[in-house]
């Protein structure tokens, strides 16, 4: 994360040094490119400033409010979108494959026949271990029975009448009947 930072902050100029110099007063910061820190000759002092940043900064793994009252997380990372903070659309992306991986491991584990499932079915359980977590689902023993033993129509009918269902009707029903069919649905 601090090597993509420092590679935005760190781009080289798009045009030769002389030509760039000439023209630097109009042009704006849309002219700048990223390199790969790979370029960069030395790289110890991006690790000893991550170090120092950690130091100084701390890491935080959860959101928490700064000494100013604005929500950051990890090292100094502001989210604050009062101060116009937040993460990128690429960091949402790779939070969730990390989420989604994390996920499925521990549904492999917690669950020996998920992976008889065909993969609607898999994504229902996985879909669910995000809205009730690991734990909450595992609280549908009778459903999770039902689906073991392929008896789907069974299965989503359980879903249907728990509290779950009654919370998150929309969510729920679609879920159920992905469940039932096997078949993706999209809402």
């Amino acid at each position: 994360m601090l090597l993509e930072l420092l590679s935005k902050l760190f781009r080289p100029r798009s045009e030769p040094e002389s030509t760039q110099k000439s023209s630097e007063s109009s042009e704006s910061s849309a002219s700048w490119q990223a390199p790969s820190l790979g370029s960069l000759s030395n790289q110890s002092w991006t690790t000893k400033a991550r170090e120092q940043l950690i130091r100084h900064e701390g890491e935080v793994l959860h959101a928490y409010q700064d000494h100013l009252g604005f929500w950051t997380i990890g090292v100094g990372r502001l989210i604050d979108k009062r101060k116009g903070g937040g993460i990128s659309k690429e960091e949402s992306a790779m939070l969730l494959d990390n989420d989604i991986n994390s996920r499925l491991n521990i549904l492999k584990d917690k669950l020996a026949f998920f992976n008889t499932l065909d993969d609607a079915r898999k994504a229902v359980l996985l879909n669910m271990s995000f809205q009730l977590g690991v734990a909450g689902l595992m609280q549908f023993k009778k459903t999770l029975e039902y689906i073991q033993s392929g008896q789907y129509e069974e299965a989503a009918a359980g879903m249907l009448k728990s509290k779950w269902a009654t919370q998150t009707p929309n969510r729920a029903k679609e879920m159920a009947e992905q469940m039932r069919t096997g078949q993706w649905q999209s809402g």
